[in-house]
């Protein structure tokens, strides 16, 4: 007999071969995986006292805690469907994801509360708030007390299918109504598998919860981190000198962040230079780093490097830069190119890169097309949007709306989005490019490169930069700065100096909004091709 893929066996697997370990750390609190499946066990009881049944929505707007984790599996033991909620949002986009996935229940952490305030009356199918970390003065269920009066004995479970969708997550669109991806348990089982062995999860690793875990579930980290049986610190608020903390306090071995957080690191590093005693390992995702960067982190840090590539409807990753073992004679500059890559597909994932005729373009690292996928990761489509489903998936590909090269050794390198393509007098310039080179000069903290209109070549490159503190800057040498490392055709033609960058919660440069504020204030429309 088949056993059915479904997410609740990696803590059963944790329970039964490291029960008695202490396993998840949130604040000064400590708890074993056998103590987390008490815990959960209570929560499956306490959802179905509150009627939620298969099938039913659960909503989390909550940070990385403990709460947060257990959550996952005492959601899934009802075969109901997590919702977790992005923490950065307005109340009017709660009001509408709520709403629009029927939620029956929101779980909320004290510190997020009056964002839900204001709706609350306009809630359709929200039938219970509970508050986790609940003030006196809050009118709902406090999380603590109405878990303390569940009961701990195992909680028998609904019969569950593999293809069953376990969580609805929202993707923050730019324009219109954020779409909700359906990710099935085979969806996120097989992407763990993967992940397990792509990222070499163990059982003697430390895990930091640094990537939200409404984020894609942090990576899909509440599962495969906790099947192989690793420790899990979780970070409410993670600022540099909080994520500095707890590495060097749990013995850290392995942290999941965006390019943006991993800079803030070495920032605090340069400073107070804290000294690590075991290996560390960082994975990330987003744009593509300049090889200069990774060659920091490795060299000045002593952390290996990994890069992955992926996206929610994904399942998120499926693909990741480490370097094959024939490839290790390479020169330095060479590896540490490779390193800074999307990378080559994991298991059971297969990513070309193709022409508007749907050809695979020649793995020579220069024919530039769009990245498709086809995988155990894909999605099973956008909740209630039939019309956007049929528009990314087509012949069994998700198309990603990136565009990459592939190169001899089957590596994948994202060049850009292609809302974020600039097209200067007939030629197309990668805004990644030009961030890498800005990236090198030794004043730049932090920099985003947009299209802006022009008059003479319809739109050329400028660029948002972010200074070095105690650091000064002109336009004019940035750009010649620019013009020294580039073609003049891809050096930023204009720079505006500001004192942060707009992010996601994940920490991801949100530059659809320093184009639009641009192309605004200069009295254009942002082009129709730049529309998410």
């Amino acid at each position: 007999m088949n056993v059915p893929l479904v997410l609740t066996q990696f803590l059963d697997r944790a329970v039964f071969l490291y029960g008695k370990k202490p396993a998840i750390i949130c604040d000064d609190r400590v708890f074993t995986y056998e103590e987390i499946n008490g815990r959960v066990n209570r929560l499956s009881h306490g959802l179905k006292d509150l009627g939620v049944k298969k099938g039913d929505r659960v909503a989390y707007l909550a940070p990385n805690t403990v709460e947060m984790f257990e959550g996952f599996y005492g959601v899934f033991q009802l075969g109901a469907i997590m919702v977790p909620l992005n923490t950065r949002l307005k109340p009017e986009d709660y009001l509408f994801i709520l709403n629009h996935s029927e939620s029956k229940v929101l779980f909320v952490d004290q510190d997020l509360y009056p964002l839900i305030v204001p709706i609350k009356d306009k809630l359709t199918s929200v039938e219970a708030i509970v508050v986790q970390y609940k003030e006196k003065d809050t009118p709902e269920l406090d999380y603590d007390a109405w878990l303390a009066n569940q009961s701990e004995l195992p909680f028998e479970r609904e019969e569950l299918d593999e293809n069953d969708v376990c969580s609805l997550l929202y993707t923050s669109g730019t324009t219109g109504n954020p779409k909700g991806v359906m990710l099935t348990h085979r969806n996120n089982y097989l992407h763990a598998l993967s992940a397990q062995h792509h990222l070499r999860v163990y059982d003697n690793d430390v895990l930091l919860h640094i990537l939200p875990m409404f984020h894609v579930n942090g990576w899909g980290s509440p599962f495969y981190y906790t099947g192989n049986g690793a420790t899990q610190v979780f970070l409410k608020k993670a600022t540099a000198d909080s994520i500095w903390g707890e590495l060097l306090k749990h013995k850290v071995t392995v942290m999941h962040m965006a390019p943006t957080v991993l800079n803030a690191l070495m920032q605090y590093y340069e400073k107070n230079v804290p000294e690590v005693e075991q290996d560390v390992r960082v994975v990330i995702a987003g744009s593509a780093p300049p090889p200069a960067f990774v060659t920091r982190v490795e060299e000045e840090l002593g952390w290996e490097f990994i890069q992955v590539y992926g996206m929610t409807e994904l399942s998120p990753f499926v693909s990741v830069s480490t370097v094959h073992s024939h490839l290790e004679n390479l020169p330095k500059k060479d590896r540490y190119r490779l390193k800074a890559k999307a990378g080559y597909p994991q298991i059971g994932v297969e990513v070309k890169v193709v022409n508007d005729m749907g050809e695979e373009v020649s793995h020579d690292g220069q024919e530039i097309g769009e990245v498709v996928v086809k995988s155990h990761g894909v999605m099973l489509g956008y909740w209630r949007n039939e019309e956007e489903t049929m528009k990314t998936i087509k012949n069994g590909y998700l198309h990603t709306g990136d565009m990459g090269t592939i190169d001899e050794y089957g590596y994948i390198d994202i060049v850009d989005r292609k809302k974020d393509i600039i097209i200067s007098g007939g030629e197309n310039i990668s805004s990644i490019e030009v961030e890498g080179v800005l990236y090198e000069h030794p004043a730049i903290l932090e920099a985003a490169v947009v299209a802006v209109p022009h008059e003479k070549w319809g739109e050329t490159p400028h660029a948002f930069v972010v200074t070095k503190e105690g650091q000064s800057l002109t336009e004019q040498e940035v750009i010649a700065f620019s013009r020294e490392k580039l073609a003049h055709f891809k050096a930023v033609t204009g720079v505006t100096f500001v004192e942060e960058l707009p992010k996601t919660a994940s920490g991801k440069i949100q530059k659809v909004h320093l184009r639009n504020d641009y192309w605004k204030k200069s009295g254009n429309e942002s082009p129709t091709r730049f529309v998410n």
